[in-house]
């Protein structure tokens, strides 16, 4: 049974990779992933303010400034609640690469051009095998159009891709305006890799203390959904490797985001769940699968549901929407 794929370059033995998380925090949790067969590993994202606090502060320090705002440095979470600050992310990235055999990716998350992208050079010289840039955008800026924000957005990937030899992979979320016209604008950019989608952390309101509350939820199989659909209508039309993250719980999972055109599928809430050794039994029962349905290889069936190459590719438009509006209000 013939699982491998290639991804961003990286021929992987299978598409099972943990996805950005907290599991790639400890060293021996890091080397259980391996050791239950993981193709590569995501580690968590560096934030953009965490680079730019840490560059503000070295600059407060040598100019001998105080804060004239207190807003200035309380706005933003303290260095102290993050888990790793810049040089502790580089740090742990080497050790981590120390550890494993596996290719490991890096991340680095935000939302605004600046000296913060200069990092994207350093997580290449600690080691990472390739990076994730993930576009967080919660399009709260009431300022910045939506066709700012793509620019912005292809400028950050083409500035990281100037400095870097190792490929680049660029995290969507599922919120611009065109989502296929961005997608394939980062493609002619020079992405690498595509990963459909960021998982928006909500915020709840406490009515009766009146505070903002940050809420998360662990995803489940049904949020695969929404990603199959952005996967089916870029799959054959993007020259980057196209990943999945959010709701790969199972091997049907897997096989649904494969079709669909995935060449890779990310898990983290599963994982969360049910600990490492998920990645061993996903892997078996999609290999029972494949045998049972006569399926010989992962390349095989890759795309082999996309909208280029389905009968009738209305299914993922307006048609099936008005179908199903249809049936129900007859139901």
């Amino acid at each position: 049974m013939d699982l491998s794929t290639n991804y961003l370059g990286m021929n992987l033995p299978h598409p099972l990779v943990p996805g950005a998380s907290p599991l790639a925090d400890d060293l021996d949790t890091v080397k259980q992933l391996e050791d239950a067969g993981a193709a590569a590993i995501v580690l968590r994202s560096l934030f953009e303010e965490q680079i730019m606090r840490e560059q503000e502060a070295t600059e407060i320090h040598r100019e001998r400034h105080d804060h004239t705002f207190a807003e200035a440095v309380t706005y933003f979470p303290s260095p102290d609640s993050f888990v790793l600050g810049p040089e502790e992310y580089l740090n742990h990235l080497r050790r981590v690469k120390q550890s494993v055999a596996i290719p490991v990716i890096a991340s680095l998350n935000g939302m605004t051009p600046g000296g913060w992208l200069s990092y994207a050079r350093l997580i290449e010289q600690a080691g990472a095998d390739a990076l994730e840039l993930n576009l967080y955008h919660p399009s709260t800026d009431l300022e910045t159009s939506g066709a700012e924000v793509e620019r912005q957005a292809a400028e950050m990937l083409r500035e990281v891709k100037r400095g870097l030899s190792i490929p680049v992979a660029v995290k969507l979320s599922p919120f611009f305006t065109a989502f296929a016209h961005f997608a394939l604008r980062l493609d002619a950019a020079g992405a690498d890799g595509l990963v459909l989608f960021n998982r928006f952390y909500e915020v709840d309101i406490d009515i009766k203390d009146l505070e903002v509350l940050r809420s998360l939820q662990l995803s489940d199989s049904s949020e695969l959904l929404l990603r199959l659909r952005a996967l089916a209508a870029l799959s054959g039309r993007a020259k980057a490797s196209l990943a999945v993250t959010g709701g790969v719980h199972s091997a049907v999972d897997v096989v649904k985001a494969t079709m669909a055109g995935a060449h890779v599928t990310q898990m983290v809430s599963a994982l969360l769940k049910n600990g490492p050794g998920h990645i061993r039994k996903v892997r078996a029962d999609l290999e029972a699968w494949m045998e049972e349905n006569e399926w010989s290889s992962l390349s095989q069936m890759r795309g082999n549901m996309s909208q280029g190459r389905v009968p009738n590719p209305n299914v993922y438009g307006r048609a099936n929407y008005m179908l199903m509006l249809q049936s129900w209000e007859r139901a």
